[in-house]
């Protein structure tokens, strides 16, 4: 079997190894040294997505060798003047075809650290040359028959798309077609307009997005370009994901809502730092929902919500007891996994240990943080025969009598189940 696939025999198998070291440089370096054939199935997940990766920014004067002779020429005129002389080799690839990731923020910054090693004077101000190289790289990128995967959307207030980007985007449809991850960063004022341009590009490309994840929300940005995300939402034909991380924005002008259209294939939401308002309503028609994450939320986030789900995690946000057990009695036995962290004193501990006894006997995951040891808190531990993994960290185990912990920790050790291969109690004291 290792010669075969050695001698090449067996190239689909090899191709999916590879693909497995898509996060090992050096080894996906030392596999293309093998053979020819080794080279041609390891080069391609090298420069997948060469700009996310550790590697120094020299691979950047590669792509140069595929621009066509006027760009080389103003690429070559521009480096002069700020001290740079390159010289543009040939390559035995077009790696520009390869790529799979594209990520502004990480490409804007593979560049401003290509100039910096390629400078003489560390002193010289290099904001037109930075955005010349990127723009001639994105639009090679489109023209090289390259097909995204993931676009990541994030614009600093120095970063200059030329309108030839996107007159070319709409020359080439296949560089969008395939997107499966669509990501948006922080956005200057002054980019709003490239942002939503680029949005409604993706639109008018794909409906196969699956993950979405909103990065930095800002409630003060232009009404365009949230009707450019509604416009991306609503085309999609197989939304899984929704992710959102926010300042605490209070209005959402309409995104939330347009996940109505996604009620039948969303399966995780995800939401950070934000404010329910109404629009949050919509996921309780979301009837295949299996996750639901809430971090850092303020006013109640659970007060809406109505619906079973797999997997639920409250990580330091206001909950609503009444809610949150009918979240318990709807999941039932559906719910395994449980992670709950709290920031302050919460009133119905009793009451919310009681529910989830009651109602989820098959968790297997749970993450209990900021609460009290208590009888309840022994008994729901008890009463979960499948759980495998459990951490506890109480807040109150210093206030507790020494007497009092020791029965308290006689009777965990008497209740753990069977099943248990991870066990987590933080600081808990040791008398």
């Amino acid at each position: 079997m290792a010669s075969k696939i050695y001698m090449g025999d067996m190239p689909e198998l090899m191709e999916n190894i590879l693909n497995n070291l898509n996060n090992e440089i050096s080894s996906l370096y030392s596999c293309a040294l093998v053979n020819r054939l080794w080279c041609k199935m390891a080069v391609p997940i090298l420069w997948q997505d060469p700009f996310s990766s550790d590697r120094r920014p020299l691979f950047i004067s590669k792509y140069f060798s595929s621009l066509g002779e006027d760009e080389k020429f103003g690429l070559k005129e521009c480096l002069e003047e700020c001290g740079i002389n390159e010289e543009f080799s040939n390559t035995l690839f077009d790696y520009a075809r390869f790529l799979k990731v594209l990520d502004l923020w990480n490409l804007e910054s593979k560049v401003r650290k290509w100039i910096t090693f390629k400078l003489i004077d560390s002193e010289f101000f290099y904001g037109a040359e930075k955005n010349h190289i990127i723009n001639l790289l994105f639009k090679l990128f489109i023209e090289s028959g390259a097909t995204l995967h993931k676009l990541v959307l994030g614009f600093s207030k120095s970063l200059e798309l030329k309108p030839e980007i996107f007159y070319t985007l709409g020359e080439n449809k296949q560089f969008f077609s395939r997107i499966q991850y669509l990501s948006l960063n922080v956005i200057s004022n002054n980019n709003i307009e490239s942002a939503t341009t680029l949005l409604r590009a993706l639109a008018k490309s794909t409906t196969k997005i699956s993950t979405i994840e909103l990065d930095y929300f800002d409630s003060d940005y232009e009404p365009q370009i949230f009707q450019a995300l509604i416009y991306v939402i609503k085309l999609q034909e197989q939304l899984r994901l929704f992710s959102l991380v926010g300042d605490y924005p209070t209005e959402f002008y309409g995104v939330i809502s347009a996940l109505e259209s996604q009620k039948n294939s969303l399966q995780e939401v995800i939401l950070d730092s934000c404010d329910f308002n109404i629009e949050f309503e919509v996921f309780n028609n979301c009837k295949n929902l299996e996750t639901l994450r809430i971090r850092y939320c303020a006013t109640k986030p659970l007060k809406l919500l109505d619906y079973k789900v797999s997997t639920l995690e409250v990580v330091e946000s206001e909950i609503d007891t009444q809610s949150m057990a009918l979240i318990f009695e709807k999941s039932g036995i559906f719910l395994q996994r449980f992670k709950l962290e709290l920031y302050e004193e919460f009133q119905d501990e009793p009451l919310l240990l009681e529910a989830l006894k009651s109602f989820c006997p098959n968790i297997t995951y749970l993450n209990i943080q900021g609460i009290g040891v208590s009888p309840q808190l022994v008994e729901l531990i008890g009463n979960l025969q499948k759980l495998q993994y459990l951490t506890l960290w109480c807040d109150d185990v210093y206030d507790i009598p020494e007497e009092v912990m020791k029965i308290r920790v006689i009777q965990f050790s008497e209740i753990l189940p069977l099943t248990l291969q991870y066990f987590d109690l933080g600081e808990f004291p040791k008398h």
